[in-house]
């Protein structure tokens, strides 16, 4: 009985320690909202920190993702120019532009980033930037 409840006790300290991590990881970032507020997402204050942190490891020259689509994401351009198999934005269209379709796990079940988390997304707010990015119009502003 006593093996018991202090085993019950250990299990609920080594799972609240965790709590606090898991909720920071989980949690939108406090500037993603803040862009999600404001009118006019920005390419270069909004967009390019999103891709540099998440994306580019892989879709940049010498990079898996550059090797296997042929998209460059360390530039406006080289996102605009799209993939070897074509564009992947669609400015004024999220709905169907590839670049949203794979952040969201839409299209044909490919998700990237590859293997940033369980559920293989960036963060919601972050996606959600980018979709709005897209939708209005996809500016290099």
């Amino acid at each position: 009985m006593k093996t018991r409840m202090l085993l019950g006790a250990v299990m609920l300290a080594v799972l609240s320690f965790n709590a606090p991590a898991e909720d920071m990881a989980l949690a939108p970032a406090h500037d993603a909202i803040k862009v999600l507020k404001r009118e006019e997402v920005s390419f270069r204050e909004d967009v390019q920190p999103i891709l540099h942190d998440y994306c580019v490891s892989c879709h940049s020259p010498g990079g898996k993702g550059h090797a296997k689509s042929g998209l460059d994401l360390t530039s406006y351009e080289g996102l605009m120019k799209g993939t070897k198999f074509g564009p992947v934005v669609i400015p004024g269209n999220s709905d169907t532009s590839t670049f949203t379709k794979l952040l969201a796990g839409t299209n044909r079940g490919l998700k990237m980033p590859m293997g940033l988390n369980a559920a293989g997304t960036l963060d919601r707010q972050y996606i959600l930037i980018l979709r709005k990015w897209v939708k209005q119009g996809a500016k290099n502003n």
